[in-house]
This record gives structure tokens, C-alpha cells and sequence, in this order.
């Protein structure tokens, strides 16, 4: 039978009740019927309710009613419902016989037990045979009663228990069809449910693992409309989202090639993979400004069963550290190259001026090579920087700060000539320390050196030296050009470089300002920068409680 909304509403009203509910449901057409039988008997010859039999079957359908109220179906045996429609044949013969002849139709009220023992399930064969013999006892019951049992007398009124057989014999064929059918249909929608209880654990699976991993992952159909879109991805996809458009499509989002070039439409990875290809590490940019990420991305077909294209799953891998890293290294090499090709270039032309000419002045020949010796030197020093680690150790003795300083400012003074920058020093003196003075010229000369490479355009450079109680402090301040708030946030960092420094094609490997700060860490002091774009930096630094004999006839001196 099929399942259509009327089924599925008696399914509602009946088979979702409880065994109370479908034991009175069951009995309620009965009751019912019985009780309006009476109401035409009451109207058309009201003497029948003198009648015992009459009574007696109205009592018993009245008995009946109260017990499908009354008794706890659902404590007794599920078979020991049957007992109700068994009775109800009882209630047909009395019914029957009180009411005599007034109602041709009374003997039909027998199709109800029936249906009800035949439909239930419980023992169906059982069923049939009862309800035929039932339906032949209230038939002949009345033929044993006039007195007149004949052959034809018991055959004349068979057709009615024979209708009933056949009626009942119908119902248990339907029901047990509907039984197998909807034995079926349960079985089929247990498989379904478990089947979607299934697909549901996938999908929740599958979204833990997608949102999981740090790639990014988009899957289109064929025509590019998103199917699924994890949490990685949807970061990225906000990150190249134009401010003014809300829910941009593919060809809106802020896409751009290595070189920051704006991708064409069917340049871009979604629009390639729609439109068929397959393709490993093609490199883009998402967003714009400092925001910007550099994405790996890589694209696979999905494809239907008959080949052709069902959509196309891209992964968004992003990649900035590592092209940072690679663009730092490749900087890193060339800024390295540079500052060791310029001594590199001097040693290898004085040592040729020697060689090539044997008879040269032998003063001449003393002065080139020492001018090679100079840069050789220079050259260590580079060499020293990039072996410098962390690890850097101090041997404190007696050191005067003071010639430490005048020193520094000597060897800075052709470079600082150079770019026509004036050096002004002030410088307590006497200033005993105990340092580790070649720490401290190794400091001085790089904070001497940074601030007369970034005032390549002339300038005054002010140096200050001087014992505060018996803390050392020492302030270098150029007029230079200066650093924004972020380049001094890393300014201390290894291989650190300035934009303004590159920009402005200022040599360096950016290792100077991380071994001053871990040389004066490990003096137990501290190195501090102050600068403003365009206006000039100051390096300044503290190394406490190492001063002797600070106040014993100290002055400062000042020196142009």
C-alpha cells in the first residue's frame, strides 16, 4: 500500500499511541455503532428494551468500554487484547437476537471483531477459524432456538458466515502485506538513518581535519561556486577581500603575481582550475599593503564517473615566511658580497702596485702595504661579525674609557670626513672603568661607524662619555636620517637592515647593533635607541656600578 498522507496520518492517530490508546481506538467503531443501532431501536419500537438479550448485549458493550478505559494493556500479555473482539461477538448475538428483526443490518455489526482479530497479527489463522465459527454460531443460534432445525434451516443462512470467512481471510492477506511492507520500509529507513547518521560522521570528520590543518582548502563545482571552504581559507579569503565590496567573486578578490603585477581573471588559481588545468606551487600574493600574504597554491580535477569535469579542489598553502626568508637570505648574500668585496679590492690592488713594479720606493712599498694590512684587517672584522654569536664573553679589568673613546672617534674621522659630517665630543676625563675595553672600542667604533653611514648627507655627529655616580653612560647622536617606529623595533635584531638603509643603498649585514647590544647585555647594562624619521637617531647605553674613582678631580672635556 502506499504511503500517502491519509496513511500517514492514521500511522499518527493509531500506531504512535500507546496500547491503551489502540485498544480504545479499536473498540471506539464498535461502541459507537452499538450505540447508535440502540438510538434507531429507541425511535422506531421502544418495547425491545424489555428485551433480556437486548439488554444483556447493550450491558456488555457498556462492560466493554469501561475496560478499554480501565485495564493496563501494557502490564498483560500483547495477545490478551483479543479477549475484547471475542466479546464483541457476544455483544452481535445478543444484540442480534433482542433486537429480532427491526434492524435487517444488526448481524453486520460482526465485521468489526472480525477486522479488529484479523488485523491484529496475533495468531491470523486462528483468527479466521474463530471468526468463521463465531459468525455460523450467531446465525444458528437462532435456528436451535425456534425449534425448526432442518437441513434447510442450518444451510439458508450460511452465506453470512461464508462472507465472513472470506472477509476475514482478506484482511489477514492485506495486513500481512502491509505488515511485510512496512517491515521493509522500517528496515530500508533504519538503513537510511544509519547511512546519514554515517555521511554525517564524514562530514563532521571531514570538517575537524580540513579545519584543522594550516592550508587552506576551497572545493568548487564546475561552474566555480563554492561546496567547501575551511577556516584557513576563509581567513585568506577575507584577507583579499576589497574594503568597499562585501562578498566579492573570484575575479574581484585582491589577487597578484610574485612580481605584484594584478592577476587577469583567468590567470587566477580557481578560474585555471575550473577551467580544467592541474598545476603544483603556482605562487601568488593575497591583499594588499602590509597585510599581504605570499600563497603557494595547487589545484586537482574532480571528475565524474564518465570523465568529465565535476569541479576542482585548490589548496592555499602560504608561504610568506618563507619567501621573506628567501628575500632576506638573497639581501643577506648581497650585502655580505658587497662589504667584503670593497677590502677584498684594495688588498688585491696594493699587493699588485708591489708586485708589478720591483723597484718601487720602499716607503711607498711600506705604506700600500700597510693600506692592504688596514683592509685585511677590516676584512677579520667582517669575518668576526658574522662568527659572533650570543655567547659573546667579557674580561673586565682598568680600562680608560676616555682614550677608548678618542681612539674610536680617530678611526671614524676619514669616513665621517667622507660624508662631511663633524664629529663633537664630550668626554669626562679622568673615566676608569672596569670593561673590557676591547668590548667597548669594538661597541664604539660600530655605534661611531652606523651614525656616519646613515648621514650620508653631511651633518654633526655628538658624542658624550661620562660617570653618573659610578655608572658609565655613553651617547652617540647623529643628525641623520633617522628610523620610523618599526625599524627601530627591530633594529636589534640579527641581520636587521633598515628600509631607509636599503633603499638608500647604504652598505652593512646588519650584525653590528645585535653584538653592541649583547656586549654591553653582558656587561650588565643596557642599549637603547631613540630616532625620528628625518631627523636623526641616538644610541645610548649604560653599564652600572663599574666606575672607579668617578668624583676624584674629574672634568668633562669637549673636543671638535
Amino acid at each position: 500500500m502506499p504511503d500517502t498522507p491519509s496513511n500517514q496520518l492514521i500511522g499518527r492517530l493509531f500506531y504512535q499511541r500507546s496500547l491503551r490508546g489502540r485498544v480504545i481506538l479499536a473498540q471506539l467503531p464498535f461502541f459507537a455503532t452499538v450505540v447508535l443501532a440502540s438510538i434507531l431501536i429507541a425511535l422506531l419500537d421502544p418495547a425491545l428494551f424489555g428485551n433480556q438479550y437486548l439488554l444483556a448485549g447493550l450491558a456488555i458493550n457498556l462492560v466493554l468500554a469501561v475496560a478499554c478505559l480501565a485495564v493496563p494493556w501494557q502490564r498483560l500479555h500483547p495477545a490478551a487484547i483479543v479477549v475484547i473482539p471475542y466479546l464483541d461477538f457476544v455483544v452481535v448475538l445478543f444484540f442480534r437476537e433482542g433486537s429480532q428483526t427491526l434492524l435487517s443490518a444488526v448481524g453486520l455489526l460482526g465485521l468489526f471483531p472480525v477486522f479488529w482479530l484479523c488485523s491484529s497479527g496475533i495468531a491470523p489463522r486462528t483468527a479466521v477459524v474463530s471468526s468463521t465459527l463465531a459468525s455460523l454460531l450467531i446465525v444458528w443460534i437462532s435456528v436451535f432456538g425456534s425449534g425448526e432445525v432442518t437441513a434447510e434451516t442450518l444451510i439458508r443462512p450460511l452465506l453470512f458466515p461464508f462472507m465472513m470467512m472470506i472477509f476475514a481471510i482478506s484482511v489477514v492477506v492485506i495486513t500481512t502485506s502491509m505488515e511485510g511492507q512496512n517491515n521493509s520500509l522500517l528496515a530500508k529507513d533504519r538503513q537510511l538513518r544509519e547511512a546519514l547518521e554515517e555521511s554525517q560522521r564524514r562530514e563532521r570528520l571531514l570538517d575537524a581535519v580540513v579545519d584543522t590543518v594550516g592550508v587552506g582548502v576551497v572545493v568548487v563545482d564546475a561552474q566555480g561556486h563554492d561546496q567547501l571552504m575551511n577556516a584557513t581559507q576563509k581567513g585568506l579569503h577575507e584577507l583579499g577581500r576589497p574594503p568597499e565590496n562585501p562578498d566579492p567573486h573570484e575575479g574581484e578578490l585582491l589577487l597578484f603575481s610574485p612580481d605584484r603585477v594584478p592577476l587577469a581573471t583567468e590567470s587566477r588559481p580557481v578560474r585555471r582550475a575550473i577551467n580544467g588545468e592541474t598545476f603544483t606551487n603556482f605562487q601568488i600574493w593575497i591583499g594588499a599593503g602590509e597585510e599581504a600574504r605570499a600563497v603557494s597554491t595547487t589545484a586537482r580535477m574532480i571528475r565524474h564517473g564518465d570523465g568529465t569535469n565535476d569541479g576542482a579542489v585548490v589548496a592555499f598553502h602560504d608561504v610568506t615566511d618563507m619567501v621573506n626568508a628567501l628575500s632576506a637570505k638573497n639581501d643577506f648574500v648581497a650585502n655580505v658580497s658587497h662589504e667584503f668585496r670593497t677590502p677584498l679590492t684594495a688588498i688585491q690592488s696594493y699587493i699588485s702596485l708591489v708586485l708589478e713594479e720591483p723597484g718601487m720606493d720602499p716607503r711607498d712599498v711600506t705604506r700600500f702595504l700597510g693600506i692592504a694590512e688596514r683592509n685585511a684587517e677590516r676584512l677579520g672584522g667582517l669575518v668576526s661579525d658574522l662568527l659572533t654569536t650570543s655567547t659573546i664573553t667579557v674580561d673586565r679589568s682598568p680600562s680608560n674609557v676616555a682614550g677608548l673613546l678618542s681612539d674610536s672617534i680617530a678611526s671614524a674621522g676619514p669616513a665621517a670626513a667622507a660624508n662631511g659630517v663633524a664629529i663633537d665630543h664630550q668626554c669626562q676625563e679622568p673615566l676608569v672603568a672596569m670593561v673590557d675595553g676591547a668590548r667597548i672600542s669594538q661597541v664604539l667604533d660600530n655605534l661611531l661607524s652606523n651614525a656616519i653611514k646613515y648621514s650620508p648627507d653631511g651633518g654633526t655627529l655628538s658624542v658624550r662619555a661620562w660617570a653618573d655616580g659610578t655608572d658609565l653612560r655613553c651617547q652617540v647622536t647623529d643628525t641623520g636620517l633617522g628610523m620610523s617606529a618599526s625599524e627601530q623595533a627591530g633594529v636589534f635584531q640579527k641581520f636587521y637592515r633598515a628600509g631607509t638603509a636599503v633603499g638608500r643603498g647604504i652598505p652593512g649585514i646588519g650584525l653590528g647593533l645585535m653584538i653592541c647590544k649583547t656586549i654591553i647585555d653582558t656587561h650588565g647594562g643596557v642599549l637603547s635607541v631613540s630616532s625620528r624619521q628625518g631627523e636623526g637617531t641616538t644610541m645610548s647605553f649604560v653599564i652600572p656600578a663599574c666606575v672607579l674613582d668617578s668624583d676624584a678631580g674629574s672634568r668633562m672635556v669637549t673636543k671638535q
